[in-house]
């Protein structure tokens, strides 16, 4: 699948959807902003997240009441009608498809069909990532894992719960660093290996934002999308989706 494609695919069945284009007629307002890393993440232990260092931001759409995040490295506003997001043009421009993929979280979560569209906060970071270890654990044993995405308390805890853990992360700030023993790889040009070494792959749902989450939808191993950027498009996609924001 290219880039096009997935973008294409995902508009798609967002449009076909229940009632969906029905309410591409009426003057609903979507709204979207960038978010400031303690509206983002709130006041955290550790302070290497990737929303804290400033490579990323959170945007949030808001829709009836209804607020979905997306986490992208090209942050834009926006405020205007479920009309107008769909036809930005989100193939050939970043910032587009970060206000689409919030945009669809926050419409899909208001009519029940999505959930945990809105990352933790505080202490919940650092939970996420004991449960994420325990539930790798739990059920696929001790594999090779793959991290796609620095994501450092998932890397931690995996680090401390399996034996065999590689991390890939496209920030050159990060690629090359040794990290909880483990030294960052680089995201593009070690993605095959990485691929070929793993037994289970974790993927950042982050990748909806840049693309290059087609380079892992048809790897052959098993992979689990986490985090909440692709609450929407994991359900239109129908890919398994690992989160426990909001898991209280």
């Amino acid at each position: 699948m290219t880039q096009k494609e997935l973008y294409e695919r995902i508009v798609s069945g967002f449009l076909a959807l229940p009632g969906m284009r029905d309410l591409l007629s009426e003057n609903v307002t979507v709204r979207a902003r960038a978010l400031t890393p303690q509206e983002a993440i709130g006041e955290t232990e550790r302070k290497d997240y990737p929303i804290l260092t400033g490579k990323d931001v959170m945007i949030e759409a808001e829709y009836k009441g209804s607020f979905g995040q997306a986490f992208t490295d090209a942050p834009a506003s926006f405020s205007g009608t479920l009309k107008e997001v769909l036809e930005l043009p989100f193939e050939t421009d970043a910032h587009a498809r970060g206000l689409l993929i919030a945009t669809i979280n926050a419409v899909m979560g208001s009519m029940g069909l999505c959930d945990r569209m809105v990352h933790c906060r505080n202490d919940g970071p650092k939970r996420c990532g004991r449960e994420a270890a325990a539930y790798v654990k739990t059920r696929y044993g001790d594999p090779r894992v793959a991290l796609i995405g620095y994501q450092p308390s998932f890397l931690e805890n995996l680090t401390k719960t399996l034996t065999s853990v590689r991390v890939l992360d496209l920030d050159p700030g990060n690629v090359g660093q040794t990290r909880f023993g483990i030294v960052v790889g680089d995201g593009a040009s070690e993605r095959e290996a990485a691929i070929a070494w793993a037994n289970l792959i974790l993927c950042t749902g982050s990748t909806v934002c840049n693309g290059t989450l087609v380079d892992y939808l048809d790897t052959g191993k098993p992979t689990l999308f986490y985090g909440t950027t692709l609450a929407g498009a994991a359900a239109l996609l129908h890919l398994p989706r690992l989160c426990f924001a909001d898991m209280d």
